[in-house]
């Protein structure tokens, strides 16, 4: 695989970048416009600064930020420098992020100013502020230093500028050197998993995982040089970081960071920059296909979006490929125990199969189910893309991960006889109604269908009868007079009836983490 022969790692993919891309832009950002070569320029003086700021290979080092140019350099400069690079939720509030610089032992973090109207260096004092260390939080004894990525900074905290201006001592042969000291089975990063089903854990993944699992996505979604990539999916995220930053490096596109998801933005994003690749949840499109607006854009360079959910209605493809035209629209499924991707679909596959399915288990790896054909079971994976483990965690790894290779997913699919998936539930969410094993997905993806629904999301509820029931929260479309008595109604007649949901409430809008899934335990507390 070309991922692990030319490029080795993560560093030597942003060298071979910058000179095979030299003269192409490589980010823009506003105003912010700057090349492949520059951006080489970049990573490496921020490598440089992080090697004066007494960062060893494999230190961790944190970031904390919204997509932006400054995540992307400070983020390659450290990795360039051997560091092992712990993203962190920009949705999480401080305690959450301290739980995460402590899990990881991170000596450096990056930190955004202000965003969205909230000081992360203020909630990570609050969380942080009191303990035995002696760094900016004596709460993370491991913490050394703190860089603000902005140009003002608390006394005992770092601004970017002062922090790239401590590595002017460091040559490029210094550089160079610390990355010369990497391979392929160097740790590359610790994914945090969102901790929706818990306290979140870190995947060790190494470069080579990374290398080889994003050139698999970028030949399978046909990325090419000269595609405007805009990257709205969070960098903290593998479909962010992975699919985004590293993906565009190996094929010389362009990167558009976009920091908050928001419809008008990006509509004119892709209008001003001739966006043509849009990857994201489908609630990304869906949004963007339902838009007032939508025809005072030019949206007619975008040609390729890739997708991933359990629930991805067949009308959502068709119209973006009959009402944008957009040629190239994929489904894929991952967790970041698997490096972010483990089934995609192909170039061709036929409309229904996009889907209803996340198509079939990428090159060098396995998938299958822990059922008989045809019946729902435990996805499990096994291949190169598997994690090495969690994090310091060796009684969580064991739960997952056999020492035949095969990780349980905690997901629950069906496969059908091409090999393609089609994910149904969480082992979690599954509920049963009087003996029947029900699945919320599933039950979605019916209710999907519904003219007059937009979004859904169904749990299980307590029943004294039969123990538990469906209940559904959906979004109606704009201008719907839709109940719940019409929507039960329908139900009985499209569906067993015990998947029917005996409730149902109608909201705004779901509550969904940052990778685009519900978060059902807020449902649950609703």
């Amino acid at each position: 695989m070309r991922g692990d022969v030319e490029w080795g790692t993560i560093p030597g993919l942003v060298r071979s970048a910058a000179e095979r891309y030299a003269d192409a832009e490589a980010v823009v950002e506003g105003r912010t416009r700057f090349s492949y070569a520059e951006l080489g320029a970049r990573v490496e003086r921020a490598a440089a600064a992080c090697v004066a700021s007494g960062v060893e290979v494999g230190d961790r080092v944190g970031i904390w930020a919204p997509n932006s140019t400054d995540w992307i350099v400070s983020a390659l400069g450290a990795v360039s420098a051997g560091a092992v690079l712990v993203p962190l939720n920009t949705r999480f509030k401080g305690s959450e992020a301290a739980y995460v610089l402590r899990s990881s032992g991170a000596r450096l973090l990056f930190v955004t100013g202000t965003f969205l109207g909230t000081s992360y260096v203020a909630s990570l004092r609050r969380a942080a502020g009191e303990g035995v260390g002696d760094g900016p939080l004596p709460g993370l004894p491991a913490l050394e230093q703190v860089v603000v990525l902005a140009d003002d900074a608390p006394a005992d905290f770092r601004t970017w500028k002062d922090f790239l201006a401590s590595g002017e001592g460091v040559g490029a042969a210094e550089v160079r050197a610390r990355e010369g000291e990497l391979d392929g089975s160097s740790v590359s990063d610790i994914i945090f998993t969102s901790g929706t089903t818990g306290r979140p854990k870190g995947a060790v993944i190494t470069h080579a995982q990374t290398l080889r699992a994003y050139e698999v996505w970028s030949d399978l979604a046909g990325l090419r040089q000269g595609d405007r990539y805009l990257i709205v999916n969070p960098f903290f995220h593998t479909f962010g970081y992975k699919a985004g930053v590293i993906a565009c490096l190996m094929r010389g596109a362009t990167m558009i960071p976009q920091s908050v998801f928001n419809v008008d933005t990006v509509l004119a994003n892709i209008a001003a920059e001739r966006v043509s690749v849009l990857p994201g949840p489908p609630t990304l499109h869906q949004s963007l296909l339902d838009h007032p607006a939508r025809d005072a854009h030019d949206l007619s360079a975008l040609r390729l979006v890739v997708t991933g959910a359990a629930v991805v209605p067949l009308r959502l493809v068709e119209r973006l490929r009959g009402e944008l035209g957009v040629g190239t629209v994929l489904t894929a499924y991952g967790l970041s125990e698997a490096s972010g991707i483990a089934t995609m679909c192909r170039r061709g596959d036929d409309p229904a199969v996009i889907a209803s399915t996340s198509g079939r288990a990428i090159p060098g790896t396995e998938v299958r189910v822990a059922a008989p054909f045809g019946s729902p079971g435990e996805v499990l994976v096994r291949g190169f893309n598997v994690m090495r483990g969690y994090y310091e965690d060796a009684a969580a790894t064991a739960e997952v991960l056999g020492e035949d290779g095969w990780l349980r997913t905690g997901d629950v699919g069906v496969l059908d006889d091409e090999g393609n998936l089609r994910i149904t539930d969480r082992i979690k969410d599954m509920f049963i109604v009087g003996g029947f094993n029900a699945y919320p997905a599933e039950i979605e993806q019916l209710l999907g269908v519904h003219p007059d629904v937009a979004d859904v999301a169904v749990i299980g509820v307590p029943d004294a009868r039969l123990g538990e029931v469906g209940k559904a929260y959906v979004v109606r479309r704009p201008d719907v007079t839709l109940t719940g008595d019409d929507l039960i109604a329908w139900a009985r007649r499209e569906m067993a009836n015990y998947k029917v949901p005996r409730m149902v409430e109608f909201v705004g809008e779901l509550p969904r983490n940052a990778s685009g899934k519900v978060v059902k335990g807020e449902l649950r507390g609703s």
